[in-house]
């Protein structure tokens, strides 16, 4: 991180950043935010226009369902503007000179819009960035894909997504490692009252997705208790006495304190994003929790299987994991340490997988700049 935060400290003053990001999504409980506080421990100063559309309800809000839809299903239907974010940015440039423009997985920003901002602001460096598979029609929309070939440099959470990226036209894409919030993801004292009121046995602390139920159906049929926070699991047909579904998510101290609170957490990967790891694949080690994750390339290079995170690759495993590691307190808690301390020492916080990439950013920068001339 070190270089990165000395080569922002070179310039003359500290970079200005405009993100356009969710902020008050979840009620402000969100990575977008956990990420402005990276960009800031970089030493920036960032503006934010908030593009969450939190507060928009029947008939906007089911239009841009119903256009997401359709455009999911191949037609090239563009998504409305629901929170005038167009005018908001161009008004917004209009008034402070940025050097960076941070775009957050946004969809709704018109191409025109962003050739406008080419054309008046060349100085300015246009970024995207995405937690998801931008290569996923679910998570695309027109004006992403028309807009792409204007945005600098993109960053991804997701290996496969950069050349992806490349070959649907984006200039430059970047991979960075899942990251996490010092300041909300740490061990925190948990008490016995904690533990009946977060935690158990073994815990999943996410939204439903199919092949996740059946895997923790498959446990509770097999004589284990699993708890679940999350959204989603309404929809979960199968019911068991060896299961518990709270019906709703955990945010802040109370998703802290519920890591250490299960003996067990489950670290699914989602389907959907062809997942290799996940936020939760780092928060939870991060909050001292012990880890229990589906294996994969990439959660093997971030944990030592045995030594600082658990895996598995079928449910029988799974199942035989869970048995052996409820009976053995003192290899769970050393294997649980071991997690938070990898996190630590191999700099998986969002401040510190930014800083390995702000030197992309800070060179592309200085090219735009020598371009247009001082």
């Amino acid at each position: 991180m070190s270089g990165a935060v000395e080569a922002v400290g070179q310039t003359e003053c500290p970079l200005r950043i405009l993100a356009v990001s969710p902020v008050s999504a979840y009620g402000g409980n969100n990575t977008s935010i956990h990420r402005i506080r990276a960009l800031e421990g970089l030493g920036c100063q960032v503006a934010v226009l908030d593009s969450a559309a939190n507060s928009l309800k029947t008939w906007n809000s089911l239009n841009f369902r119903l256009r997401h839809r359709l455009f999911r299903a191949g037609l090239p239907l563009a998504l409305p503007d629901l929170t005038k974010l167009n005018s908001r940015l161009l008004s917004a440039l209009a008034k402070e000179s940025y050097q960076i423009l941070w775009l957050e997985r946004e969809l709704s920003l018109s191409p025109c819009v962003l050739s406008q901002v080419r054309s008046k602001y060349p100085r300015t460096l246009i970024v995207g960035f995405s937690p998801d598979d931008m290569n996923g029609r679910h998570n695309q929309s027109s004006q992403f894909l028309r807009s792409l070939h204007l945005i600098d440099v993109y960053l991804t959470t997701k290996t496969y997504n950069v050349a992806e990226l490349k070959a649907l036209g984006c200039p430059r894409a970047v991979f960075v490692g899942n990251g996490y919030d010092p300041a909300t993801f740490r061990p925190l004292p948990v008490s016995e009252h904690d533990k009946r009121n977060l935690g158990g046995d073994v815990g999943f602390i996410g939204t439903f997705e199919p092949d996740r139920a059946a895997s923790i159906h498959f446990l509770a049929s097999r004589g284990i208790s699993v708890r679940i926070w999350g959204n989603g699991w309404e929809r979960m047909r199968t019911e068991h006495t060896n299961l518990r579904i709270e019906g709703r998510p955990l945010f802040g101290d109370d998703f802290a304190r519920a890591c250490r609170a299960f003996k067990i957490n489950l670290g699914f990967l989602r389907k959907l994003n062809r997942d290799l790891q996940t936020t939760r694949s780092v928060e939870i080690p991060a909050c001292g929790g012990f880890m229990l994750a589906e294996r994969s390339s990439e959660h093997l290079d971030l944990f030592s299987e045995g030594e600082e995170a658990e895996f598995f690759s079928s449910r029988v495993e799974l199942l035989r994991k869970c048995r052996a590691y409820l009976a053995d307190d003192d290899k769970r808690n050393r294997i649980a340490d071991r997690g938070h301390q990898r996190c630590l020492m191999s700099g998986y916080s969002n401040t510190d997988r930014l800083a390995r990439v702000f030197p992309v950013l800070l060179d592309r920068l200085q090219d735009k700049t020598e371009k247009v001339g001082l």
